[in-house]
């Protein structure tokens, strides 16, 4: 046998050694209370989540502060700081490596077709997955609430003019608004409100979570009308049309970016048939009277 594969196959043993002792390690020491989540975790995320929230302790000790806050980030622009740390994170990759790994040797052995090389390049792949899920979960979340921000703006607006404050105007969307991303971030921010924090802050926070240019214009701007008691409908109103008109200048630029997207599948999938199918006749013709 090829000593790479041998030197491939012990580094994948020692990988598994080591999170069994992580996880021994970890499953001794009382598990500290965690916080209902904020909402559902994704199906593969419940399938491991015992196991990876034994081995986020253990994971959490060789991470540092920098990465701590990058990940932290995307679990907030993903929806799951609060159901998610950036240890269990950590430690979801690693378990997802692991069973890469595995899953890959097991088909090389039991099928005797494959070589098994194909174990690190499945452990790097399985290491990448939770990050790359999180990425388009929060990608899928940015364009969601983009296209309900108008929406809510409009409904914040009537119940502003109708009589009500912002407080109450913001749990009309809350309660009343399509369900999405952002009426679930209207209700964590009315939560905190109850909570004690107050209502600016908590209006920092939701920007921050969301870390969206449209968002943060959103709330600065009714921050500065409560500094400075101006009337809140108008500038609600402006702000609604102006994401409004955000959202069909969005669209144009997709509609216009959709033909040069599209003309890579047409060089390399459609045009080579295409060619194939109007020059066979030509070729034949042309075998047959010799020329070729």
């Amino acid at each position: 046998m090829n000593g790479w594969l041998l030197l491939s196959l012990a580094a994948i043993f020692v990988a598994i050694v080591a999170l069994l002792a992580a996880l021994m390690s970890a499953w001794s020491r009382p598990l500290a209370q965690v916080p209902a989540p904020a909402m559902a975790l994704p199906p593969m995320w419940r399938l491991a989540w015992p196991l990876v929230r034994r081995l986020g302790p253990a994971v959490g000790k060789r991470m540092s502060a920098l990465q701590r806050e990058r990940l932290h980030e995307l679990l907030c622009r993903a929806g799951l700081d609060r159901a998610v740390t950036p240890e269990q994170l950590v430690a979801a990759q690693a378990v997802a490596a692991v069973a890469g790994g595995v899953v890959a040797l097991l088909a090389a052995w039991t099928s005797g077709l494959l070589s098994g090389w194909l174990a690190v390049p499945a452990a790097m792949l399985g290491a990448m997955l939770p990050r790359i899920a999180l990425h388009d979960r929060a990608v899928r979340r940015r364009h969601a609430i983009l296209r309900q921000l108008p929406h809510d703006l409009d409904l914040i607006t009537l119940a502003v003019e109708a009589g009500l404050n912002l407080g109450a105007a913001l749990g009309q969307a809350a309660q009343h608004g399509p369900p999405g991303p952002l009426r679930d971030e209207w209700q964590r921010l009315l939560r905190d409100v109850r909570a004690g924090q107050p209502r600016h802050e908590a209006l920092h926070a939701l920007a921050a979570r969301l870390a969206l240019p449209a968002v943060s214009s959103v709330v600065a701007a009714l921050l500065a009308a409560e500094r400075q008691g101006a009337s809140l409908a108008p500038i609600l109103r402006a702000q609604a049309e102006q994401r409004r008109t955000e959202r069909f200048l969005r669209a144009e630029r997709l509609a216009m970016e959709a033909p040069v997207k599209m003309l890579f599948p047409l060089v390399v999938c459609i045009f080579p048939g295409t060619f194939a199918i109007l020059l066979f006749p030509v070729v034949y013709q042309l075998l047959s009277e010799g020329v070729l």
